[in-house]
């Protein structure tokens, strides 16, 4: 018989380690049941065996703690009847804090008592993206980022790594189409191609982005000289609204095909590689604890500056 208890899925190695300690005591103290992962693939498994005995799930770690939860209780077939919850003990934990939450006991009172709202769940290739499907230098800067570094430098690592990728990164050679009848996008040497599910982008004001309205946000940023924005520091400068180099698009499903021999896609932290991408939303396929931070309907974009900003009509 399902308990009327949350379950968490727990990643005890996740971030410093602090905060998935910090999380496994007041579990207990709640007399919350507390699995503890092993691995990613056992991650999933548990996370199965939790949702037909409960009807809330709860990751505790980061992004890809939180996308392989997620990947368990839809194998299990339960997206429908089980609520999911995050307790954020990760490095970044872009998600948590995209839908309101705000630290470990914060993601405590979210999940007793916030509101449960239906989001969006992205998909790539039949893979699941919560937050975001990278490609480019981000994903091969992602790919080389070791746990043990991530765990001493936190975030500071994904940078250290980028600087180090950037010297012999090459251009993606894509071709970008979108929409039921896939009209043209884009297409040229890309340095990155960025589809956001829950997070917006560098330049686009707020950082969440609509999970409700089933739409993607995507960004392209055409091939530039690396090393000279990244030594420079200009991010912002990369990202700002109205750069003739950027490209961006709201759509329900994205094709991309690569020029080239596969390459990397990061999907929440999970690396894939392939020369041919279908990323698609599956609207509001999921019921998920959110926190009083998290908008519905977030502003958008607002007016386009240039004509390579613009909506594929779903």
């Amino acid at each position: 018989m399902p308990t009327d208890s949350p379950i968490v899925v727990r990643n005890p190695r996740s971030g410093d380690g602090e905060r998935t300690r910090q999380a496994r005591e007041i579990a207990r103290a709640r007399d919350w049941e507390v699995l503890d992962a092993e691995s990613g693939d056992h991650t999933v498994e548990l996370a199965a065996d939790a949702a037909t005995r409960t009807d809330t799930v709860v990751a505790c770690g980061g992004d890809g703690t939180l996308n392989k939860t997620v990947q368990g209780v839809r194998e299990a077939d339960c997206l429908d009847s089980v609520a999911l919850g995050v307790i954020p003990a990760g490095t970044g934990n872009d998600f948590a804090d995209n839908i309101g939450i705000r630290g470990v006991q914060n993601a405590f009172e979210v999940i007793e008592t916030g509101d449960r709202r239906p989001l969006d769940l992205g998909v790539a290739n039949g893979r699941l993206f919560l937050n975001s499907c990278v490609g480019g230098l981000t994903a091969e800067a992602s790919a080389r980022t070791s746990p043990d570094l991530k765990q001493r430098l936190g975030v500071l690592a994904y940078v250290l790594t980028t600087l180090s990728v950037a010297r012999d990164f090459e251009a993606l050679e894509l071709h970008v189409t979108a929409g039921p009848e896939r009209d043209p996008v884009w297409e040229g040497d890309a340095l990155m191609l960025l589809i956001g599910n829950g997070r917006r982008f560098p330049g686009e004001q707020r950082r969440q982005a609509n999970m409700e309205d089933g739409l993607m946000n995507v960004v392209i940023i055409e091939d530039l000289p690396t090393l000279q924005y990244l030594t420079r520091g200009a991010a912002d400068r990369l990202f700002r609204r109205g750069a003739s180099h950027l490209t961006r698009v709201k759509v329900s499903n994205l094709h991309v095909t690569h020029g080239g021999a596969p390459v990397q896609f990061s999907l929440d932290g999970e690396i894939i590689e392939t020369a041919e991408l279908t990323a698609e939303t599956s609207p509001g396929a999921m019921r998920f604890c959110v926190g009083a931070g998290y908008e519905p309907s977030p502003d958008d974009w607002g007016p386009p500056r240039r004509s390579n900003t613009f909506t594929v009509p779903v």
